[in-house]
């Protein structure tokens, strides 16, 4: 037994360097959004045009993820992290060498970089099955961590840009890739005793999209993970517009606002698994009403604004960390990659509507207040069902596994 704890820490450390890294590449067009529309390279970009370039690595990577998630509990995280991992070495090199002076193949390489934004439904499954229930929270939620692989980006892909050469962030994002590639492939290996599903691919998909879990989960997660998500690809340009930030110092704020949410995610497991998820979801959603309504005034980033972004980024952390550990607890292991796969994407989806709603409104009014305050609403009505319909299904399924 302590000799497969010990390998399952390594295996756990092994897919979260993946998703960091899958992550990174994900992310790569975010940062450079706000330099093109004002260099004027790309010709002249609306808002809306930036909202939509940062956007379809998000989309894709999100839909992505229901077919990913799904392979995974078939073919196992052994074969599918190296997959994904070389897969968007591709793109991540197209869009180094022959898109970056045009917005239509930026958007065509961006839609194959959405590749990358489907590892989270390889690792979750991966990683659940190495760990005993009363550590999956904090299990999954340390790998969910990997998300700050888009911090990476915000620090390094302007600078790397604008001072080593235009294509130096793509070869060294692209050389991680590689390199993880090689290593997950002799490293990884799947859980012993991994239960291997034989229904097709269709019939599994339906079956799990039918679980009250996996709804109610769905919609947790696009707002807890997709609020972080379309915080940290839309952040730099609002910072920039709203607050008048130059893009460099927009990205380092970003970033900032990245690592608080991702430090706080595997909190936000641990502790789902001793206090229960639904306490921490509760008081997370809460957060994000009082955060985004303060926000909604534009408050100056010397003061209260800058700490309503923060309370933010850690509370929509810990609820994401919360909802899996969440899954973990009333799922059964076999069918927790489907779950991953559909739950993902609503997180996904769930970043790709805001940064789409906050250029439109913005290019009408003038002001990202709407936008903000649609957040502060989402959030009340997701707190409202965390403590109603999610409660019972939790309540539920502990009753189920009490023997009478």
């Amino acid at each position: 037994m302590p000799e497969r704890l010990g390998t399952a820490w390594l295996m756990l450390a092994i897919a979260t360097i993946g998703f960091a890294l899958n992550f990174w590449a994900w992310a790569l067009i975010s940062p450079l959004g706000p330099l093109f529309r004002d260099n004027g390279r790309l010709g002249d970009l609306s808002e809306s045009d930036v909202s939509l370039m940062v956007a379809v690595p998000v989309i894709v990577g999100s839909l992505g993820r229901i077919v990913v998630g799904a392979l995974t509990d078939r073919y196992g995280g052994r074969v599918m992290f190296p997959l994904v991992s070389a897969a968007t070495v591709v793109p991540v090199l197209f869009l180094g060498f022959f898109a970056l002076d045009s917005y239509a193949l930026i958007l065509v390489g961006g839609f194959f970089l959405g590749i990358g934004g489907t590892a989270f439904a390889v690792g979750v499954p991966f990683v659940n099955a190495w760990f005993p229930p009363a550590k999956r929270g904090l299990a999954v939620g340390i790998f969910g961590a990997g998300m700050g692989g888009t911090a990476i980006s915000a620090l390094t892909t302007v600078r790397l840009f604008e001072d080593v050469g235009e294509t130096a962030p793509f070869l060294i994002t692209a050389g991680a890739l590689a390199i993880y590639t090689v290593v997950s492939w002799l490293v990884l290996r799947d859980a012993p005793g991994r239960v291997v599903p034989t229904t097709p691919l269709a019939s599994r998909l339906a079956a799990t999209a039918q679980l009250s879990i996996t709804w109610q989960a769905c919609i947790l997660y696009a707002v807890a993970f997709g609020g972080y998500v379309a915080f940290s690809v839309y952040l730099p340009a609002y910072l920039k517009t709203a607050h008048g930030l130059t893009a460099a110092d927009a990205s380092n704020r970003m970033a900032g606002f990245v690592v608080v949410a991702v430090l706080m995610r595997p909190v936000g497991g641990w502790l789902a698994d001793r206090l229960g998820a639904i306490p921490v979801l509760a008081g997370g959603f809460a957060v994000v009403v009082v955060g985004a309504a303060i926000s909604a005034g534009t408050p100056p980033l010397d003061g209260i604004g800058t700490v309503a972004f923060l309370a933010m980024a850690a509370a929509l952390g810990s609820g994401s960390g919360a909802t899996f550990a969440l899954i973990a607890q009333v799922s059964e292991p076999s069918r927790v990659g489907g779950i991953t796969g559909l739950v993902g994407a609503a997180g996904g989806l769930g970043g790709f509507v805001p940064p789409l709603i906050m250029g439109y409104v913005y290019g009408r009014t003038d002001s990202y207040a709407i936008g903000l305050w649609l957040l502060a609403i989402a959030a009340a009505g997701t707190l409202v069902l965390t403590l109603t319909v999610v409660r019972r299904t939790a309540q539920q399924s502990i009753d189920e596994r009490t023997p009478a």
